[in-house]
């Protein structure tokens, strides 16, 4: 071969050599471009990255678990406490933020995770969610409910001579008052005002001795709200149950032939008891006004006139009121009626403010005790309210955290971020630890309620034994 050909072959090789050379060099950096550009676009960066690195805490499996479990971290960044337990009649509150803006949180920031870890199992999956999405509000309110007490004590029991004369002259009249504006319907928990009115009262009423006259009033319970009713809501004070001994039977289809309405003439309906009580001085009489109201005076009347007449007129009637659920308002003008009244406000959204006032404080009369149950009927209300606002948080934050695992698993089943069969394991899973809350927390309140409902027919009987003692000394 000749040098000339030699160094034309040489030349060809290395030509050859530089051009495979540079395929396989336009082929790195085309690579590396598109993985820039992935890394660019990706919401894994920085901060983030470091976040989702941090091992994520196995969810819970037991109840004391669940109590002492964190906030997830979304919730816990993004979601007001007082909104995630927001009470169901104020359930609104809640959703409105869930669906309006949470959601969209939740949608924007859980892909980043499943970029980054694309090889999860269905247990890590739903131990992820829950890391992000589940409640940390259990252990206040589970703390409340264990240690909730009812408050029922039982009253002194005064033996003096000279009360046993007084309860040979005196006759006890109790008055109950209803208010059935249109506002009575909104719902405590589960329940609407007037129903949980409605229950205390009747749980107060079929307890009364047979020394002791009753009578139901209604008011604001025909017409609407509308302006074009207010004159027929505002006049309908009617007397449903006649001041005379109680009788259950009649009683209970009184307390049930009427609901919730119109405006509230509370005025008015003092005024109608004023009439009802006229006959009854207090010579002889002793003369009681339970009013059973949500809100202020809307028919244009005077109630803290009305009360006071009530209170230092012949009658000298003693005028009790219980709030349900009022709102600051509300609470200030019944408070200065129950005061014009010579009588006590209580309110079941705080049963506390009561407490010292009328548990501790309260020293009964012989006729006192005469006149009214063991337990009394503000205290009931307070009983049965109060035991519902701290359940009713924890069965909210319960239901509230297994919706929001239920859409996020919707949510990246349909990216595809998951697959039907993570789906299924997740919302079995979700399912056993939503129904292993709800069937613990529905025990602790029913043990508390029991609790409770002992307690309460413990004082009445020991009432009742001891007023019929004292029955057969004043015969």
């Amino acid at each position: 071969m000749g040098k000339s050909k030699v160094w034309t072959l040489a030349i060809a090789f290395l030509i050859i050599c530089g051009i495979l050379v540079g395929c396989r060099a336009d082929d790195v950096p085309e690579t590396s471009q598109a993985d820039a550009k992935k890394q660019e676009n990706s919401p894994i960066k920085g901060e983030k990255e470091e976040s989702n690195a941090e091992t994520i805490p196995s969810a819970a499996t037991t109840m004391e678990e669940t109590v002492v479990q964190k906030p997830g971290r979304l919730v816990d960044e993004h979601m007001e406490p007082e909104i995630e337990a927001a009470r169901t009649v104020d359930f609104t509150k809640y959703f409105r933020y869930y669906e309006d803006t949470f959601l969209e949180i939740v949608h924007k920031e859980l892909p980043a995770y499943f970029q980054k870890n694309t090889t999860l199992s269905p247990e890590e999956v739903y131990d992820y969610l829950v890391y992000e999405l589940g409640s940390g509000q259990y252990e206040p309110y589970y703390e409340k409910l264990v240690t909730y007490d009812h408050g029922y004590e039982m009253p002194e029991l005064p033996q003096g001579e000279d009360e046993i004369e007084l309860a040979k002259k005196e006759q006890t009249n109790l008055v109950i008052l209803m208010d059935a504006s249109g506002s009575m319907k909104a719902t405590i928990a589960d329940d609407t005002r007037m129903d949980l009115a409605k229950e205390a009262i009747e749980k107060f009423t079929k307890d009364i001795g047979k020394d002791v006259n009753v009578s139901l009033l209604a008011y604001g319970h025909k017409g609407t709200g509308d302006n074009a009713d207010k004159k027929l809501s505002c006049s309908s004070i009617d007397t449903i149950y006649p001041l005379k001994e109680y009788n259950q039977t009649e009683f209970h289809q009184a307390l049930n032939s009427f609901q919730a309405s119109g405006w509230t003439p509370l005025a008015g309906a003092m005024e109608k008891a004023n009439d009802l009580l006229a006959p009854y001085g207090e010579e002889g009489y002793r003369n009681i006004v339970y009013i059973v109201s949500d809100g202020v005076e809307t028919c244009d009347g005077d109630p803290i006139a009305a009360a006071k007449k009530l209170n230092e007129s012949n009658i000298e009637a003693k005028v009790n009121i219980i709030g349900f659920d009022v709102d600051n308002e509300g609470q200030t003008q019944l408070k200065q009626v129950a005061e014009a009244g010579g009588g006590q406000y209580a309110t079941v959204r705080d049963p506390a403010e009561f407490d010292v006032v009328l548990k501790k404080k309260w020293q009964p009369s012989m006729m006192q005790v005469m006149s009214q149950q063991g337990v009394h009927l503000h205290e009931l209300v307070d009983q049965l309210t109060e035991l519902t606002s701290i359940y009713d948080p924890l069965s909210n934050l319960s239901a509230r955290e297994a919706i929001r695992i239920s859409d996020a698993t919707r949510f990246l089943l349909k990216e595809e971020w998951i697959d039907q069969e993570t789906a299924d394991y997740i919302a079995e899973r979700s399912k056993q630890m939503e129904e292993l809350r709800k069937e613990h927390f529905q025990q602790l309140k029913e043990e508390k309620s029991t609790e409770a409902e002992n307690a309460r027919k413990e004082i009445d009987t020991e009432v009742e034994a001891w007023k019929e003692k004292w029955y057969k000394e004043i015969e």
